[in-house]
């Protein structure tokens, strides 16, 4: 299994972005998915999830209202749209996936930088 994520790259505040993320490898939809992410100098932090029974999603607090996790499953990709961003957005965001019986994957990371 692999995860390969892209969409990254330089904005000024309040605007948007989109990351992907393909994952390779998985035939079922029955995975969970999330996106981390470590801003400079910071731990690992949540950003969104989505579960795989119901597609119930949730948020870090920070972030609500202006970022979406979504899924394409017969595409095999997960993305994070993300509007009106901010400085503290700024930080390395990974994809994750953990499959029912435990296994889990990380992709690479891609950098977001919001500056002006």
């Amino acid at each position: 299994v692999q995860l390969q994520a892209f969409g990254g790259g330089y904005v000024q505040p309040g605007g948007s972005l989109n990351l992907s993320c393909q994952i390779f490898g998985l035939n079922k939809d029955d995975y969970f998915i999330a996106w981390y992410r470590q801003p400079p100098g910071k731990v690992l932090e949540g950003v969104a999830c989505m579960a795989a029974s119901d597609g119930t999603s949730r948020y870090l607090h920070s972030v609500k209202g202006r970022f979406t996790i979504s899924r394409d499953n017969a595409k095999n990709t997960v993305t994070l749209q993300m509007n009106n961003l901010k400085p503290e957005d700024t930080a390395v965001y990974y994809c994750y996936t953990r499959r029912p019986n435990g296994m889990h994957y990380w992709g690479r990371g891609t950098q977001v930088t919001v500056s002006s």
